[in-house]
């Protein structure tokens, strides 16, 4: 298996085709805005621990989450109805990183992917206008949502939290309400769960997103 060297001085990515089904395609480089830009353009995501240089994946299978396939179960559905959480885009962006960070550690013990370089990185992609947080709130609370990336028709989920039952899930269903009325055409969540599948995500052949990643980019969608 070949696992490419990036360059600092340049911009580009071996084609993600030559990574494994796991997914593993490059390492090194480094977190900037045009970089990892330039990486989601081309079906790649970095994801690392601490002790690693930044490594860069492109999976197969690959999950997405077709927006008209999302399933609304009956209990989340009266959750919805209730309206006991508020939602809210892009008001409390760091804040959901940190939160999404605060999760991963307490259910990973080797530690999160959501370093303090990372967070860096996203937020400056969240003030180009490029990075995005859906956010749920109760009492004024931050309770629930996540953060991705948009790249044409295609919104790249990254991370979710939740701090009360359905907080998230809340939150990704008005997600895919806006996603929808804005044109977007699917949610990428990257690596294969059995939470996601639950709510309607389907794994798809790298080949195939690739491709669909290629079309969107002459689809671009404002968030």
């Amino acid at each position: 298996m070949n696992i490419y060297p990036l360059d600092k001085n340049s911009y580009i990515f071996p084609n993600p085709n030559f990574a494994n089904d796991k997914g593993l395609l490059a390492y090194g480089g480094d977190l900037n805005p045009n970089r990892v830009m330039t990486a989601y353009l081309n079906g790649i995501f970095p994801w690392y621990n601490e002790s690693d240089p930044i490594l860069w994946w492109s999976p197969n299978p690959r999950l997405v989450l077709e927006l008209d396939e999302f399933k609304v179960s009956k209990s989340l559905n009266k959750t919805i109805k209730k309206n006991i959480f508020e939602i809210r885009f892009d008001t409390n962006f760091v804040n959901v990183m940190k939160e999404c960070k605060k999760i991963r550690e307490g259910e990973n013990k080797k530690g999160t992917w959501i370093l303090p370089e990372v967070i860096e990185a996203y937020t400056k992609l969240h003030q180009m206008g490029l990075a995005h947080s859906f956010e749920a709130y109760f009492e004024d609370e931050l309770v629930g949502g996540g953060y991705g990336v948009n790249i044409g028709n295609i919104f790249c989920g990254e991370s979710m939290f939740a701090k009360k039952n359905d907080a998230s899930k809340v939150a990704l269903y008005y997600l895919v309400q806006r996603l929808r009325t804005n044109g977007f055409k699917m949610i990428d969540c990257q690596i294969p769960s059995s939470h996601l599948e639950s709510l309607g995500a389907k794994r798809m052949k790298r080949e195939r997103f690739l491709k669909l990643v290629k079309e969107s980019s002459h689809n671009c969608k404002q968030f």
